[in-house]
């Protein structure tokens, strides 16, 4: 990742798509704005949610696999930004509330170009700081990280509104905010570095301090409706199945072969998000908070696979071949590595990120099912696809993290 976010960004914003992407998203989705639930959506996080901002953020980093094939095979057919073989989950939520895809944020210049709203998510982003892993003996390197996404939110609203920012107000009142999912970095890069658990999971207080401050700055700004993800089972996450192998069977989910301790940890970080989110609602009653359990969407898939048509929930469909589908000497697009022939019957695309099937698997446990608290279609009234939705809810929640 060769050069600064800051330094970079700006080279970014010189390789911009014309006003006119906008029609044509529209066009290739068969999007309806003037139907849509919100009128646009501005989204937060990481390689979860990045729609593109990573080629402008590391403009040096060419030879990031992400940014060729066979990223991107199954639905836009070429390489685009996401980390999956296709479709996203923000991409599949957007799709649902009858918008375009998001925007990459450091794709566009104008205020035409955000007519719809704004993706800041990077690929590699954290929550917190590199000064914050620094102080502990660890070196992230210049990472992209929620304070700098905030940045680059002030800085579309300083172009969205000009003259004065109180007359973005409609915009935020009106608009949806994905806050996240984001924190996943702040313990996934210590752990594959093998710093020992018990001093990464320390990080997740303040993990949650930061999601819970850029939530409440986005509220001063007039948000008023937000939804704020969990983490993931990242015990069922093929790279760390690899990295943390064991021949103890007690280590593993005997329903699902996911590793136990791990997905403890994930419970963890979502049961203090939850806990935070309840006192955010409290300070702020105006304000609808919506907890996005991804957790309990994506165990479904694990618990599950055959619902969704997965037969290999555990193991990635590019990567270097072993147990669950990676290696240490080959990785997606990169080396000696082998691609399946069917992604819709894997859960995992490259070892650390869903595939399409995946995540579409999982916004219908979003939307359809009752993994948001309180339930996304019971949060607008001017919104019949939602509800539509709500009503025809086939699944249940496993239960309350």
């Amino acid at each position: 990742m060769g050069s600064s976010a800051s330094d970079s960004a700006g080279g970014g914003r010189g390789l911009l798509f014309p006003a006119v992407a906008a029609v044509l998203a529209l066009v290739l989705v068969g999007a309806n704005p003037s139907a849509a639930c919100y009128p646009r959506v501005f989204s937060f996080g990481d390689s979860l949610a990045d729609t593109g901002n990573y080629r402008f953020v590391y403009v040096n980093d060419t030879s990031a696999p992400v940014l060729r094939p066979p990223y991107g095979e199954t639905f836009f057919h070429r390489a685009t930004g996401r980390f999956s073989d296709g479709r996203i989950l923000l991409d599949f939520i957007a799709e649902e509330l009858g918008l375009p895809f998001v925007r990459p944020y450091l794709s566009g210049r104008s205020a035409e170009n955000f007519a719809f709203g704004a993706n800041f998510a990077v690929g590699g982003a954290t929550a917190l700081g590199p000064d914050f892993f620094r102080a502990r003996g660890f070196d992230m390197g210049d990472q992209v990280h929620l304070d700098m996404e905030m940045k680059w939110f002030r800085e579309l609203l300083d172009l969205l509104c000009p003259s004065d920012l109180s007359a973005c107000s409609d915009i935020m009142n009106q608009s949806l905010f994905m806050v996240g999912e984001i924190g996943g970095n702040d313990y996934n890069i210590p752990l594959w570095s093998r710093m020992p658990y018990k001093t990464v999971r320390t990080f997740t207080p303040s993990v949650i301090a930061k999601i819970s401050s850029t939530i409440t700055e986005l509220i001063e700004l007039g948000a008023k409706t937000l939804v704020v993800p969990g983490n993931l089972p990242i015990g069922c996450v093929p790279s760390y199945l690899t990295t943390f192998k064991s021949n103890k069977k007690e280590d593993y989910e005997p329903d699902t072969g996911c590793i136990g301790w791990l997905n403890d940890f994930s419970r963890y970080h979502n049961k203090l998000l939850k806990k935070e989110i309840k006192k955010l609602r409290k300070r702020h009653p105006a304000v609808t908070i919506i907890y996005a359990d991804y957790y309990g969407a994506a165990m479904e898939i694990f618990l599950f696979p055959n619902r969704y048509g997965i037969d290999y929930p555990l193991v990635a469909c590019c990567g270097g071949g072993g147990t669950y589908g990676i290696s240490a000497t080959a990785i997606c697009g990169y080396g000696d590595y082998n691609v399946c022939g069917t992604p819709k019957t894997y859960g995992s695309w490259d070892g650390t990120h869903p595939t399409e099937a995946a995540y579409k698997a999982i916004a219908r446990g979003l939307l359809q099912g009752t993994y948001t608290q309180p339930p996304i279609f019971t949060t607008t009234s001017s919104c019949a696809k939602l509800a539509e939705l709500g009503s025809s809810a086939e699944y249940k929640a496993l239960s309350d993290l």
